[in-house]
């Protein structure tokens, strides 16, 4: 389904760290046409550990709702996603079709079903081709397909238009750490994760629970806080992997462990740049636009506003056009539904104050604004005016490309 590399793409993927204890393998098993890879295979040591995050979808795939029973162990040797088909909706046959293809994993790594993740991506209600899967495991996973970060991304990939990669080095205790991630995402794409699966690996050595308390925060200033149509999808999963191969000098046994400060920023920016290039991705996208808010009273209120913006079609199709439509904004802001004061609203544009106290700024000049919103990276700030917090949103335009894209998504 990988089409024309999208407008705001970056320009490679990364060069990615060597991480000990993680082996990458990718294949083609059968879910969609020859020569493109549908299945990746995540092997780790016997230490792992893992935390993981989930969508909140009612209509959750069977892949989530095993994650969800296996993730209370915090361990993991294995990790299987596929793509092209989203085992969603699929009933018992779906259910089993997990329980089985985690089995095949694990009888090549000699772990237990429960130490391996599974992860589905594609269209929704169609059965997954089961022997297919099952047979090429093996085969994939002792090496006969493909190894490395890039063609581990682009295994995972759907309507993506280019394999998303990060990663960063920082150190514990004066040793260093390796981290690196994976990502796909471009439509389905909203808060809880939208049809989003991010995966990311670190020899640091944490326990489970570390890696949980870290994760839960992280995840919603980063995956939480994207959106591109305001779907939420059944599959979106979030999981961190810790090798343990770099030890610290002492254990460490909480996430607010003055020694991690450096770990967690690196491991925020890592995920941070995986959220951003899945909305530089999004369907149709021509424009990157980062969405603040301001002076809320509280935090929640802030992500109401920025997200009531993010999502709104007249927001988004302005920008698509190019439009300095401030008024659009201000629609957003009162529908979010919380307290909002007018007369003490602020909007700025590219930095350029538009709007304050309720009504535009004197001498307000437009020009610098249009050419702002000519730009392929846009800002919107609003100030509410009611206390000190805030709130950073992505997203992108919404053009006619998306709609294109989804028209002919099963086609």
């Amino acid at each position: 389904m990988m089409s024309e590399r999208a407008p705001l793409a970056p320009p490679r993927f990364p060069d990615m760290p060597d991480i000990p204890g993680v082996v990458l393998a990718s294949g083609h098993c059968g879910i969609r046409t020859p020569g493109r890879h549908d299945l990746l295979i995540a092997s780790l040591p016997e230490a792992a550990t893992a935390a993981v995050r989930l969508t909140r979808s009612r209509t959750a795939s069977p892949a989530v709702l095993w994650c969800r029973r296996v993730r209370r162990y915090r361990r993991a040797r294995g990790l299987v996603v596929n793509s092209g088909n989203a085992n969603a909706f699929t009933g018992q046959p779906g259910r089993a079709a997990v329980r089985a293809t985690a089995e095949a994993v694990a009888a090549v790594l000699g772990c237990k079903p429960h130490e391996v993740y599974v992860a589905s991506t594609g269209v929704i209600g169609e059965p997954l081709p089961l022997p297919a899967i099952v047979k090429a495991v093996p085969a994939i996973a002792a090496g006969g397909g493909e190894s490395g970060w890039e063609a581990a991304a682009e295994a995972i990939m759907t309507t993506d238009t280019f394999p998303k990669g990060a990663c960063a080095e920082t150190s514990i205790d004066g040793r260093r750490v390796a981290i690196g991630g994976i990502a796909k995402g471009s439509g389905m794409i909203a808060p809880d994760m939208g049809t989003m699966l991010a995966f990311v690996f670190t020899d640091a050595d944490l326990p489970g629970h570390v890696l949980d308390d870290l994760l839960g925060p992280l995840t919603d200033r980063t995956f939480n806080s994207i959106t591109v149509d305001s779907d939420t999808s059944t599959s979106d999963t979030c999981a961190l992997f810790a090798t343990r191969a770099a030890p610290a000098e002492t254990p460490i046994e909480a996430a607010d462990d003055a020694r991690l400060a450096a770990f967690r920023e690196a491991l925020e920016g890592v995920m941070a740049d995986l959220a951003r290039q899945i909305v530089r991705d999004g369907e149709g996208a021509t424009k990157l636009v980062t969405v603040t808010v301001r002076d809320a009273v509280r935090q929640a209120h802030a992500r109401a506003v920025a997200f009531s913006i993010a999502n709104s079609p007249l927001v988004k199709t302005a920008v698509a056009g190019e439009d300095a439509n401030w008024g659009r904004i201000v629609m957003a802001v009162g529908k979010a539904g919380v307290p909002v004061r007018a007369e003490r609203v602020g909007i700025s544009i590219g930095g350029i104050p538009v709007a304050r106290g309720g009504s535009v700024v004197p001498g307000y000049d437009e020009a610098p604004v249009a050419h702002h919103m000519q730009g392929s990276e846009i800002s919107l700030e609003v100030s509410l005016g009611a206390g000190t917090a805030d709130a950073t949103v992505w997203t992108c335009d919404l053009t006619h490309g998306y709609i294109a894209i989804n028209a002919d998504y099963r086609s």
